[in-house]
């Protein structure tokens, strides 16, 4: 059994936990805080990232080593290496957390850019502005998220008072750009070379947060999508990338910007949990641990009891439709003709039952579901409990009696299920 440690026992670390404990897999957690969210969840060392005593005494305990954040300092992933393998590697922490290096290694890929130059004296500020022009952001070049470590310059009068305001640390000056919209691409790379990317997504921040994600994309030019493709598979290969990546984009009216990658799970790919057939916490997963990446389809919703609707949902082009038996308009009586639909009509079946209650997640499955999506799972032993109820012994104890199943996907529908059922 696995057991995977994970830098960082935050929301993303507690999300990566849930969608692991179903594929097999155990964690330890370390993070300088006390009781920090996902310490729930698992074992949690409270000590600080550049403790190496106790980091060498985390890896004693693990597997692998993975990190929910990209400020991990990056001499504490290289200590971790030189003892466990470390996922996404350290050189993309080290690219990732210099804002010049990473646009310069964007340049050395040939992924084009905003314009930029580094900033280390307010000479080299006022020569910035005068090649660039205004308005123009200076950035801290380290530790700066969520809108932090920036400042917009929107005229001469400005430059002076920005310099005294962030002046004592790596600067980079970078131009202020025109953009129709900000989007993001996550990407996924295994330790087996085996790739996939998720839909580019459309990004909405305020007050420097991320507020909404609109997924995928409305009006997405084809080529878009192909392009920020290409993009990333460069950054991936270059770094010899494990794991999911983000890579944030400006859309102008000549393509697209990067503007900067994030190697980790990303809040702008949460949507992925119950909009596509695997979310970007369990392909992070199937890619460190050398699992085959799971599909990154994306999934439709009915809340609507008719199987006109369900069937109409399955040919609008969602390649899975799912059932909402949880805050939808149904119950299991309409679901069984929903799923005949959803079926027929070329999409994959799958449902969301109301409550980790064994009898509904037998029964739907029977009834033909392909997948079955549990809310309300917070612990290991739920999590146990939901798995066990959709496979059969010897890995769970579903009762057996696949009455639809079996006519809809062949007499060997029992053997096939623990592969085939997604969960």
């Amino acid at each position: 059994m696995t057991t995977i440690g994970i830098l960082g026992a935050g929301q993303l670390g507690w999300m990566l936990a849930l969608a692991g404990y179903p594929l097999g897999f155990r964690f330890h957690f370390l993070d300088p805080v006390p009781g920090s969210p996902a310490s729930c969840l698992a074992p949690q060392k409270v000590a600080d990232y550049a403790d190496q005593a106790a980091l060498a005494y985390f890896a004693r305990g693990v597997d692998l080593v993975t990190y929910e954040f990209e400020n991990v300092p990056v001499e504490s992933a290289r200590f971790l290496e030189r003892r466990v393998p470390v996922y996404p590697p350290p050189p993309a922490l080290e690219k990732s957390q210099d804002r010049l290096v990473e646009k310069d290694f964007f340049r050395s890929l040939g992924i084009p850019t905003v314009a930029y130059r580094a900033v280390q004296s307010l000479e080299d500020l006022r020569a910035g502005v005068k090649e660039m022009g205004l308005p123009a952001v200076l950035k801290t070049r380290r530790m700066g998220y969520d809108g932090k470590g920036q400042l917009m310059i929107a005229n001469e009068a400005m430059i002076d008072p920005a310099w005294e305001a962030m002046k004592g640390a790596p600067l980079i000056l970078e131009a202020f750009t025109e953009f129709r919209r900000e989007l993001s691409v996550l990407a996924v790379r295994s330790v087996s070379g085996q790739r996939v990317f998720y839909p580019l997504v459309e990004n909405h921040h305020r007050e420097g947060i991320l507020r909404l994600s609109l997924a995928p994309v409305p009006d997405l030019e084809a080529d878009l999508q192909k392009t920020a493709e290409m993009y990333a598979a460069r950054v991936m290969e270059a770094l010899d990338y494990v794991g999911v990546m983000a890579i944030e984009f400006f859309q102008t009216d000549e393509g697209l910007l990067a503007n900067e990658m994030a190697p980790r799970v990303h809040n702008s790919g949460h949507w992925t949990i119950e909009g596509a057939v695997t979310s970007q916490f369990e392909n992070h997963l199937r890619a460190i641990t050398g699992y085959p990446l799971g599909a990154v389809a994306v999934n439709g919703w009915c809340a609507i009891p008719s199987s006109w609707s369900a069937e109409l949902m399955a040919r609008a082009g969602w390649d899975s439709v799912t059932l909402d038996l949880q805050h939808g308009l149904l119950d299991y009586s309409h679901a069984l003709p929903m799923l005949q639909a959803i079926h027929l009509a070329g999409a994959v079946p799958m449902a969301r039952v109301p409550w980790n209650e064994p009898g509904i997640i037998m029964k739907l499955l029977d009834a033909g579901a392909l997948g079955i999506i549990c809310p309300m799972i917070n612990t290991r032993a739920e999590c146990e409990r939901f798995v066990g109820a959709c496979r059969y012994a010897p890995d769970g104890y579903r009762s057996f009696g696949p009455t639809r199943a079996r006519v809809a996907y062949g007499s060997d529908y029992e053997q096939a299920a623990a592969n085939n059922v997604l969960t």
